[in-house]
């Protein structure tokens, strides 16, 4: 890591040169992860003008929709961004292709994507980020020539693990030798700066964008995060069968204590829903489907419960429904409790984090 560098714009703070910096050629060593629902072209844009690497989540477009999305985003700014993709979908190759062929900057994957996929976006210039939750992955993925990974300890919202990213972070960045951005519990300058003592690149954050000005979330779901504590964020299996990290609103009380067969019959409905409002032909669905049961080891009722998933994050993200929706949440949120833009986010950030290395840490 370079020390900080006084040739950012004027007013704005001086920039961290890290790998992760000259890998995608962004100013800041900080991601904003591809949220379903949430990281549309608006907030992406956004974080890219702002010096960070934005990331668009497809696994709620249909193809069409990436394709506009893309094009939205290059029309806005000419900073580098990235799109997250489902290695298990099965137009995997045709959404690679959208990436390739309208010159995004990165890649992502929430699973581990195979060789020959990150063969062909690596071939077209494309830098491949995969997102992993264990040593052993992070080696797995790095022999098939990803170019950096992204770990995120159990802090993390969304689908999680059990692993705190104190401790799993450094397993990684000592058993690989790639840029590695640490996910899970970030927020702040101060954050950044532990990130990158551990040995990471920079930091990836998923609430903490979410909870800004320039996010779509409603505004009525943004006031459930800001009022959160840390306490009220909670790892449950109802929703979808994975350890799925949420605020504990009413539904997920309701959920949790709600039997078997009422839950699958939900999921039924759900897919049914999902499969209208993404234009997936039943086959496609099936698809899909067998391919991330044979990626989480999931059973066949575990299978029909992940269909919840994107219907009822939509209803919460999108429709601002919290009486039907679930609010996937890093643990963080219960230290959040304010909505700035993502420029000032990041330059808030990046001067804290200047700050810290700079003058609040003891010299030698």
């Amino acid at each position: 890591m370079a020390l900080p560098r006084g040739e950012a714009p004027q007013g704005a703070p001086p920039r961290l040169e890290t790998p992760l910096t000259r890998l995608v050629g962004v100013r800041h060593p900080i991601v904003q992860t591809g949220m379903g629902w949430v990281a549309g072209p608006r907030l992406v844009t956004a974080t890219a003008r702002a010096g960070g690497l934005g990331i668009l989540a497809s696994a709620t477009m249909t193809p069409g929709q990436l394709l506009a999305a893309v094009r939205e985003v290059k029309e806005r700014t000419d900073a580098p961004f990235g799109v997250n993709l489902r290695a298990d979908a099965g137009d995997a190759v045709e959404r690679a292709d959208i990436v390739i062929k309208e010159g995004v900057r990165v890649a992502s994957f929430a699973l581990a994507p195979s060789r020959e996929l990150i063969a062909r976006l690596k071939d077209a210039g494309v830098v491949v980020i995969p997102s992993i939750g264990a040593r052993r992955h992070a080696e797995k993925v790095a022999a098939w020539g990803a170019d950096a990974v992204l770990v995120q300890g159990g802090e993390g919202g969304g689908h999680t693990g059990q692993v705190a990213t104190t401790v799993l972070l450094p397993q990684v960045v000592d058993a690989v030798d790639l840029p590695v951005i640490a996910a899970g519990g970030f927020r702040d300058g101060r954050g950044l700066v532990a990130a990158l003592a551990f040995g990471a690149a920079g930091v990836a954050m998923g609430t903490r964008f979410l909870l800004t000005s320039d996010s779509t979330v409603p505004d009525p779901v943004k006031a459930c995060y800001l009022a959160a504590g840390v306490n009220d964020i909670v790892v449950t299996t109802k929703v979808d069968g994975l350890p799925h990290r949420m605020l504990r609103s009413e539904l997920v009380k309701a959920l949790d204590r709600s039997g078997r067969t009422r839950a699958l019959v939900r999921a039924g409905r759900h897919a049914a829903a999902f499969r209208a409002d993404s234009g997936l032909s039943l086959r496609a669905l099936l698809h899909d489907g067998l391919a991330m049961r044979r990626a989480h080891d999931l059973s066949w009722s575990q299978l029909l419960l992940a269909a919840n998933t994107p219907m009822m994050l939509k209803a919460a993200m999108v429709d601002g429904r919290t009486d039907l929706g679930v609010m996937a949440s890093g643990q963080i949120a219960g230290l959040i409790d304010d909505l700035p833009s993502v420029q000032e986010l990041i330059d808030r950030i990046m001067a804290e984090a200047v700050d810290v290395l700079t003058q609040r840490l003891p010299r030698a």
